[in-house]
Protein backbone atom coordinates (compact mmCIF):
# COMPACT_ATOMS: atom_id res chain seq x y z
CA UNK A 1 0.00 0.00 0.00
CA UNK A 2 1.86 3.11 -1.14
CA UNK A 3 1.01 6.60 0.04
CA UNK A 4 0.38 8.33 -3.23
CA UNK A 5 -1.67 7.29 -5.95
CA UNK A 6 0.07 5.94 -8.58
CA UNK A 7 -1.39 8.45 -11.50
CA UNK A 8 0.17 10.95 -9.25
CA UNK A 9 3.56 9.88 -9.07
CA UNK A 10 3.38 9.18 -12.91
CA UNK A 11 2.04 12.62 -13.40
CA UNK A 12 5.31 14.06 -11.27
CA UNK A 13 7.64 12.01 -13.90
CA UNK A 14 5.84 13.19 -16.92
CA UNK A 15 6.02 17.00 -16.02
CA UNK A 16 9.64 16.69 -14.59
CA UNK A 17 10.17 15.14 -17.72
CA UNK A 18 8.46 17.41 -19.57
CA UNK A 19 10.59 20.36 -17.65
CA UNK A 20 13.83 18.82 -19.40
CA UNK A 21 12.70 18.07 -22.72
CA UNK A 22 11.32 22.28 -22.90
CA UNK A 23 15.03 23.21 -21.42
CA UNK A 24 16.80 20.89 -24.14
CA UNK A 25 14.50 22.68 -26.79
CA UNK A 26 12.91 19.58 -28.11
CA UNK A 27 9.71 21.32 -27.79
CA UNK A 28 7.64 24.30 -29.04
CA UNK A 29 5.99 26.79 -26.88
CA UNK A 30 2.66 25.95 -28.22
CA UNK A 31 3.76 22.06 -27.16
CA UNK A 32 5.27 22.86 -24.08
CA UNK A 33 1.77 24.94 -23.00
CA UNK A 34 -0.46 21.92 -24.02
CA UNK A 35 2.00 19.61 -21.91
CA UNK A 36 2.05 21.22 -19.16
CA UNK A 37 -1.92 21.75 -18.74
CA UNK A 38 -1.55 18.01 -19.45
CA UNK A 39 0.09 17.34 -16.45
CA UNK A 40 -1.31 19.11 -13.46
CA UNK A 41 -0.86 17.18 -10.35
CA UNK A 42 -2.43 17.28 -7.30
CA UNK A 43 0.70 16.92 -4.93
CA UNK A 44 2.06 20.02 -3.72
CA UNK A 45 6.07 20.33 -4.39
CA UNK A 46 8.88 22.61 -3.56
CA UNK A 47 12.56 23.34 -4.18
CA UNK A 48 15.46 21.46 -2.83
CA UNK A 49 16.33 24.10 -0.88
CA UNK A 50 13.05 25.31 0.74
CA UNK A 51 12.46 21.71 1.25
CA UNK A 52 16.23 21.28 3.30
CA UNK A 53 15.06 23.99 5.55
CA UNK A 54 11.68 22.83 6.03
CA UNK A 55 12.93 19.48 6.58
CA UNK A 56 15.87 20.85 9.25
CA UNK A 57 13.05 23.21 11.12
CA UNK A 58 10.55 20.30 11.00
CA UNK A 59 13.06 17.85 12.31
CA UNK A 60 14.04 20.52 15.09
CA UNK A 61 10.50 21.39 16.28
CA UNK A 62 9.86 17.63 17.27
CA UNK A 63 12.96 16.86 19.23
CA UNK A 64 11.98 20.38 20.85
CA UNK A 65 8.45 19.43 21.48
CA UNK A 66 9.63 16.14 23.17
CA UNK A 67 12.77 17.96 25.45
CA UNK A 68 9.64 20.36 25.99
CA UNK A 69 7.23 18.08 27.41
CA UNK A 70 10.08 16.29 29.74
CA UNK A 71 10.89 19.44 31.58
CA UNK A 72 7.37 20.43 31.97
CA UNK A 73 6.30 17.68 33.53
CA UNK A 74 8.83 18.12 36.53
CA UNK A 75 9.10 14.66 37.08
CA UNK A 76 12.32 12.31 37.00
CA UNK A 77 10.73 8.85 34.92
CA UNK A 78 12.14 5.54 35.02
CA UNK A 79 13.81 4.12 31.95
CA UNK A 80 10.58 2.09 31.00
CA UNK A 81 8.81 5.07 31.43
CA UNK A 82 10.68 6.85 29.05
CA UNK A 83 10.53 4.67 26.89
CA UNK A 84 7.33 4.47 26.83
CA UNK A 85 6.42 8.11 26.16
CA UNK A 86 9.06 7.96 23.65
CA UNK A 87 7.05 5.20 21.66
CA UNK A 88 3.77 7.59 21.99
CA UNK A 89 5.65 10.55 20.38
CA UNK A 90 7.14 8.57 17.29
CA UNK A 91 3.44 6.82 16.88
CA UNK A 92 2.38 10.68 16.97
CA UNK A 93 4.81 11.75 14.59
CA UNK A 94 4.07 8.97 12.46
CA UNK A 95 0.56 9.98 11.84
CA UNK A 96 1.63 13.83 11.79
CA UNK A 97 3.20 12.61 8.43
CA UNK A 98 0.78 10.01 7.02
CA UNK A 99 -1.82 13.32 7.69
CA UNK A 100 0.68 15.82 5.96
CA UNK A 101 0.51 13.62 3.09
CA UNK A 102 -2.37 12.74 2.65
CA UNK A 103 -4.35 15.23 3.96
CA UNK A 104 -1.36 18.38 2.66
CA UNK A 105 -1.12 16.48 -0.41
CA UNK A 106 2.60 17.17 0.39
CA UNK A 107 5.59 15.36 -1.81
CA UNK A 108 9.15 15.77 -0.86
CA UNK A 109 8.11 18.89 0.77
CA UNK A 110 10.21 18.23 3.91
CA UNK A 111 7.69 18.44 6.07
CA UNK A 112 6.44 15.12 6.03
CA UNK A 113 9.57 13.52 5.54
CA UNK A 114 11.06 15.40 9.02
CA UNK A 115 8.32 13.79 10.47
CA UNK A 116 9.29 10.25 9.28
CA UNK A 117 12.35 10.80 10.02
CA UNK A 118 11.41 11.43 13.37
CA UNK A 119 9.09 8.59 14.16
CA UNK A 120 12.21 6.29 13.81
CA UNK A 121 14.31 7.98 15.47
CA UNK A 122 11.95 8.08 18.31
CA UNK A 123 10.60 4.65 18.08
CA UNK A 124 14.42 3.48 18.18
CA UNK A 125 15.31 5.47 20.80
CA UNK A 126 12.13 4.70 22.62
CA UNK A 127 12.91 0.73 22.81
CA UNK A 128 16.30 1.05 23.78
CA UNK A 129 14.87 2.52 26.82
CA UNK A 130 12.30 0.60 27.34
CA UNK A 131 14.12 -2.24 28.49
CA UNK A 132 16.04 -2.68 31.72
CA UNK A 133 19.66 -2.23 31.41
CA UNK A 134 20.38 -5.90 32.64
CA UNK A 135 18.90 -7.20 29.06
CA UNK A 136 20.84 -3.84 26.98
CA UNK A 137 22.04 -6.35 24.14
CA UNK A 138 18.40 -7.51 23.71
CA UNK A 139 17.54 -4.25 23.61
CA UNK A 140 20.07 -3.28 21.06
CA UNK A 141 18.49 -5.74 18.75
CA UNK A 142 14.92 -5.05 19.15
CA UNK A 143 16.09 -1.72 18.17
CA UNK A 144 18.16 -1.97 15.05
CA UNK A 145 15.64 -4.60 14.05
CA UNK A 146 12.71 -2.59 14.61
CA UNK A 147 14.71 -0.03 12.72
CA UNK A 148 15.40 -1.85 9.92
CA UNK A 149 11.84 -3.01 9.25
CA UNK A 150 10.07 0.22 10.15
CA UNK A 151 12.74 2.21 7.40
CA UNK A 152 12.37 -0.33 4.73
CA UNK A 153 8.29 0.58 5.41
CA UNK A 154 8.93 3.96 4.88
CA UNK A 155 10.63 3.69 1.58
CA UNK A 156 7.65 1.54 0.32
CA UNK A 157 4.96 4.12 1.75
CA UNK A 158 6.81 7.24 1.01
CA UNK A 159 9.26 6.67 -1.70
CA UNK A 160 12.17 7.48 0.51
CA UNK A 161 15.55 6.49 -0.96
CA UNK A 162 17.47 7.63 1.84
CA UNK A 163 14.87 5.19 4.06
CA UNK A 164 16.61 1.86 2.33
CA UNK A 165 19.71 3.56 2.92
CA UNK A 166 18.71 3.51 6.79
CA UNK A 167 17.26 0.00 6.78
CA UNK A 168 20.70 -1.41 5.49
CA UNK A 169 22.55 0.80 8.18
CA UNK A 170 20.58 -0.74 10.91
CA UNK A 171 21.09 -4.26 9.09
CA UNK A 172 24.89 -3.79 9.56
CA UNK A 173 24.59 -3.36 13.49
CA UNK A 174 22.42 -6.66 13.79
CA UNK A 175 24.89 -9.48 13.28
CA UNK A 176 27.10 -8.27 16.02
CA UNK A 177 24.51 -9.63 18.54
CA UNK A 178 24.18 -13.03 16.87
CA UNK A 179 27.98 -13.86 17.05
CA UNK A 180 31.42 -12.39 18.14
CA UNK A 181 33.36 -13.90 15.13
CA UNK A 182 34.48 -10.69 12.58
CA UNK A 183 34.03 -13.39 9.59
CA UNK A 184 30.85 -14.69 10.67
CA UNK A 185 28.98 -11.24 10.83
CA UNK A 186 30.46 -10.01 7.81
CA UNK A 187 29.09 -12.88 5.69
CA UNK A 188 25.70 -12.79 7.33
CA UNK A 189 25.24 -9.42 6.11
CA UNK A 190 26.36 -10.16 3.01
CA UNK A 191 23.76 -12.82 2.67
CA UNK A 192 21.18 -10.27 3.54
CA UNK A 193 22.19 -7.87 1.35
CA UNK A 194 22.65 -10.72 -1.47
CA UNK A 195 19.23 -11.81 -0.77
CA UNK A 196 17.54 -8.28 -0.78
CA UNK A 197 19.22 -7.76 -4.30
CA UNK A 198 17.95 -10.81 -5.47
CA UNK A 199 14.58 -9.56 -4.75
CA UNK A 200 14.70 -6.05 -5.80
CA UNK A 201 16.31 -7.52 -9.18
CA UNK A 202 13.35 -9.38 -9.64
CA UNK A 203 10.71 -6.38 -8.73
CA UNK A 204 12.37 -3.73 -10.78
CA UNK A 205 11.97 -5.64 -14.06
CA UNK A 206 8.41 -5.14 -14.28
CA UNK A 207 9.22 -1.48 -13.47
CA UNK A 208 11.26 -0.56 -16.04
CA UNK A 209 9.37 2.18 -17.37
CA UNK A 210 7.01 3.28 -14.88
CA UNK A 211 8.01 5.98 -12.02
CA UNK A 212 9.19 3.09 -9.78
CA UNK A 213 12.32 2.52 -12.00
CA UNK A 214 14.53 5.42 -10.01
CA UNK A 215 13.86 4.57 -6.58
CA UNK A 216 14.55 0.20 -7.54
CA UNK A 217 17.96 1.49 -9.48
CA UNK A 218 18.99 3.38 -5.78
CA UNK A 219 18.35 0.58 -3.57
CA UNK A 220 19.73 -1.80 -6.39
CA UNK A 221 23.37 0.32 -6.38
CA UNK A 222 23.24 0.59 -2.39
CA UNK A 223 22.72 -3.46 -2.64
CA UNK A 224 26.05 -3.55 -4.45
CA UNK A 225 27.90 -0.59 -2.85
CA UNK A 226 27.16 -2.50 1.11
CA UNK A 227 27.71 -6.01 -0.59
CA UNK A 228 31.25 -4.49 -1.81
CA UNK A 229 32.34 -3.00 1.52
CA UNK A 230 31.72 -5.69 3.44
CA UNK A 231 33.80 -7.36 1.60
CA UNK A 232 36.33 -5.24 1.22
CA UNK A 233 38.59 -5.74 4.51
CA UNK A 234 40.64 -2.91 4.19
CA UNK A 235 37.71 -0.26 3.87
CA UNK A 236 35.54 -1.33 7.12
CA UNK A 237 39.46 -0.91 8.99
CA UNK A 238 39.84 1.63 11.53
CA UNK A 239 43.15 1.78 11.26
CA UNK A 240 42.95 2.04 7.04
CA UNK A 241 44.71 5.56 6.67
CA UNK A 242 47.96 4.45 8.01
CA UNK A 243 47.69 0.50 6.80
CA UNK A 244 47.08 2.25 3.09
CA UNK A 245 50.76 3.20 3.98
CA UNK A 246 52.55 0.84 5.73
CA UNK A 247 54.30 -2.39 4.65
CA UNK A 248 52.28 -5.12 6.01
CA UNK A 249 48.98 -6.46 6.45
CA UNK A 250 47.01 -7.62 9.25
CA UNK A 251 45.51 -10.91 9.48
CA UNK A 252 45.02 -11.24 12.66
CA UNK A 253 41.22 -11.14 12.79
CA UNK A 254 40.60 -12.79 9.73
CA UNK A 255 41.42 -16.37 8.60
CA UNK A 256 43.82 -16.60 5.68
CA UNK A 257 41.41 -18.47 3.00
CA UNK A 258 39.04 -15.72 4.64
CA UNK A 259 40.92 -12.32 3.57
CA UNK A 260 42.64 -13.58 0.23
CA UNK A 261 38.88 -15.38 -0.95
CA UNK A 262 37.51 -11.47 -0.07
CA UNK A 263 40.46 -9.96 -1.98
CA UNK A 264 39.58 -12.45 -5.08
CA UNK A 265 35.81 -10.91 -4.70
CA UNK A 266 36.94 -7.48 -4.47
CA UNK A 267 38.21 -7.90 -7.91
CA UNK A 268 35.62 -9.39 -9.47
CA UNK A 269 32.68 -7.36 -8.05
CA UNK A 270 33.37 -4.19 -10.07
CA UNK A 271 32.98 -5.86 -13.50
CA UNK A 272 30.07 -7.58 -12.54
CA UNK A 273 28.68 -4.02 -11.57
CA UNK A 274 29.35 -2.66 -14.00
CA UNK A 275 27.99 -5.01 -16.50
CA UNK A 276 25.14 -5.07 -15.12
CA UNK A 277 24.76 -1.35 -15.36
CA UNK A 278 25.47 -1.00 -18.65
CA UNK A 279 23.16 -3.94 -19.36
CA UNK A 280 20.14 -2.21 -18.10
CA UNK A 281 21.65 1.15 -19.37
CA UNK A 282 21.40 2.33 -15.44
CA UNK A 283 23.04 5.41 -14.63
CA UNK A 284 23.05 4.58 -10.61
CA UNK A 285 24.56 1.08 -11.11
CA UNK A 286 27.10 2.00 -13.54
CA UNK A 287 28.34 4.75 -10.98
CA UNK A 288 28.52 2.05 -7.85
CA UNK A 289 30.53 0.03 -10.23
CA UNK A 290 32.50 3.13 -11.42
CA UNK A 291 33.17 3.46 -7.42
CA UNK A 292 33.82 0.21 -6.91
CA UNK A 293 36.48 -0.02 -9.32
CA UNK A 294 38.32 3.07 -7.93
CA UNK A 295 37.89 1.82 -4.20
CA UNK A 296 39.69 -2.03 -5.62
CA UNK A 297 42.62 0.29 -7.05
CA UNK A 298 42.96 2.21 -4.17
CA UNK A 299 43.15 -0.32 -1.74
CA UNK A 300 44.70 -2.89 -3.73
CA UNK A 301 48.39 -2.21 -1.88
CA UNK A 302 47.17 -2.35 1.65
CA UNK A 303 45.41 -5.61 0.67
CA UNK A 304 49.03 -7.17 -0.91
CA UNK A 305 51.13 -5.99 2.04
CA UNK A 306 52.71 -3.35 -0.37
CA UNK A 307 54.42 0.30 0.27
CA UNK A 308 52.19 3.07 -0.47
CA UNK A 309 53.84 5.95 -2.21
CA UNK A 310 53.04 9.67 -2.00
CA UNK A 311 52.55 9.37 -6.04
CA UNK A 312 49.87 6.90 -6.07
CA UNK A 313 47.24 8.82 -6.12
CA UNK A 314 48.86 11.16 -8.87
CA UNK A 315 49.01 8.28 -11.21
CA UNK A 316 45.58 7.10 -10.16
CA UNK A 317 44.18 10.32 -11.88
CA UNK A 318 46.15 10.19 -14.66
CA UNK A 319 44.67 6.74 -15.68
CA UNK A 320 41.72 7.44 -14.83
CA UNK A 321 41.80 10.80 -16.82
CA UNK A 322 43.28 8.42 -19.54
CA UNK A 323 40.23 6.14 -19.74
CA UNK A 324 37.81 8.72 -19.56
CA UNK A 325 39.37 10.13 -22.53
CA UNK A 326 39.60 6.84 -24.47
CA UNK A 327 35.80 5.89 -23.78
CA UNK A 328 34.80 9.24 -25.16
CA UNK A 329 36.48 9.35 -28.15
CA UNK A 330 35.39 5.28 -29.07
CA UNK A 331 31.96 6.83 -28.28
CA UNK A 332 32.57 9.24 -30.55
CA UNK A 333 33.70 7.17 -33.52
CA UNK A 334 30.46 5.56 -33.77
CA UNK A 335 27.57 6.13 -36.18
CA UNK A 336 26.28 9.56 -34.94
CA UNK A 337 28.58 9.74 -32.19
CA UNK A 338 26.53 6.23 -30.09
CA UNK A 339 27.31 2.92 -29.65
CA UNK A 340 24.92 0.46 -28.34
CA UNK A 341 22.76 3.20 -27.09
CA UNK A 342 25.39 5.20 -25.42
CA UNK A 343 27.38 8.31 -26.21
CA UNK A 344 29.38 11.01 -24.81
CA UNK A 345 27.28 14.46 -26.24
CA UNK A 346 25.24 16.06 -23.65
CA UNK A 347 21.74 14.88 -24.32
CA UNK A 348 20.24 16.51 -21.74
CA UNK A 349 20.05 20.59 -19.88
CA UNK A 350 19.58 18.65 -16.50
CA UNK A 351 23.18 18.31 -15.53
CA UNK A 352 24.12 21.78 -16.48
CA UNK A 353 21.58 22.95 -13.47
CA UNK A 354 22.80 20.03 -11.15
CA UNK A 355 26.06 21.31 -11.79
CA UNK A 356 25.38 25.32 -11.40
CA UNK A 357 23.76 23.96 -8.07
CA UNK A 358 26.22 22.66 -7.47
CA UNK A 359 28.72 25.46 -7.80
CA UNK A 360 26.31 27.88 -5.91
CA UNK A 361 26.89 25.44 -2.66
CA UNK A 362 29.87 25.68 -3.11
CA UNK A 363 30.48 29.31 -3.42
CA UNK A 364 28.64 29.77 -0.30
CA UNK A 365 29.79 27.52 2.02
CA UNK A 366 33.29 28.14 0.96
CA UNK A 367 33.29 31.98 -0.39
CA UNK A 368 36.81 33.10 1.83
CA UNK A 369 38.56 29.97 -0.09
CA UNK A 370 37.47 31.13 -3.37
CA UNK A 371 38.24 34.90 -2.63
CA UNK A 372 41.05 35.61 -0.75
CA UNK A 373 40.38 39.00 1.57
CA UNK A 374 42.65 41.73 0.30
CA UNK A 375 45.96 42.66 1.42
CA UNK A 376 45.80 46.17 3.49
CA UNK A 377 49.46 46.18 4.92
CA UNK A 378 52.08 46.96 2.31
CA UNK A 379 55.70 45.04 3.00
CA UNK A 380 57.91 47.01 5.34
CA UNK A 381 62.03 46.69 3.91
CA UNK A 382 64.04 47.57 7.40
CA UNK A 383 67.97 49.41 6.57
CA UNK A 384 70.81 47.11 6.24
CA UNK A 385 69.23 44.84 3.81
CA UNK A 386 68.95 44.47 0.13
CA UNK A 387 66.52 47.57 -1.22
CA UNK A 388 66.93 49.02 2.23
CA UNK A 389 68.60 52.41 0.77
CA UNK A 390 69.97 53.47 -2.67
CA UNK A 391 68.46 51.61 -5.87
CA UNK A 392 68.62 48.11 -6.44
CA UNK A 393 69.61 46.76 -3.42
CA UNK A 394 73.28 48.04 -3.36
CA UNK A 395 73.73 48.94 0.15
CA UNK A 396 73.28 46.98 3.14
CA UNK A 397 75.13 43.71 3.17
CA UNK A 398 76.10 44.44 -0.62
Amino acid sequence: MRLYAESSRETLRARKLLREWNDDGLLSKEQYEQLEQETVSDLRTTNIFLRLVLLFFTILAVGAAVGLFFVVSGTKFSDSTTGVFLLVFAVLSYIAAEAAATGGRLYRYGIEEALAICSVVLVCLGLSSFFSREVFETAQVVACSVGAGFSLWLWYRFGLWYAFAAAMIFTVFLPAYWTPSQMVQRCCICVLYAAALAGIAAIRSRHRFDYLEQGYSLAEAFLWLGIYLMLNLKLSDPGVPFLWFSSTHSTAEFAAPFYWTTWVLVWCLPPLILTRGVRLKDRFVIAAGMITTILTLVTNKPYLGWQRHTWDPMLLGIMLVGVAVLLRRWLAQGQDGVRHGFTAANMSAKHKHAMGVASSVFGLLTPREITPAPQSQTPKFESGFGGGSDGGGSSGDF
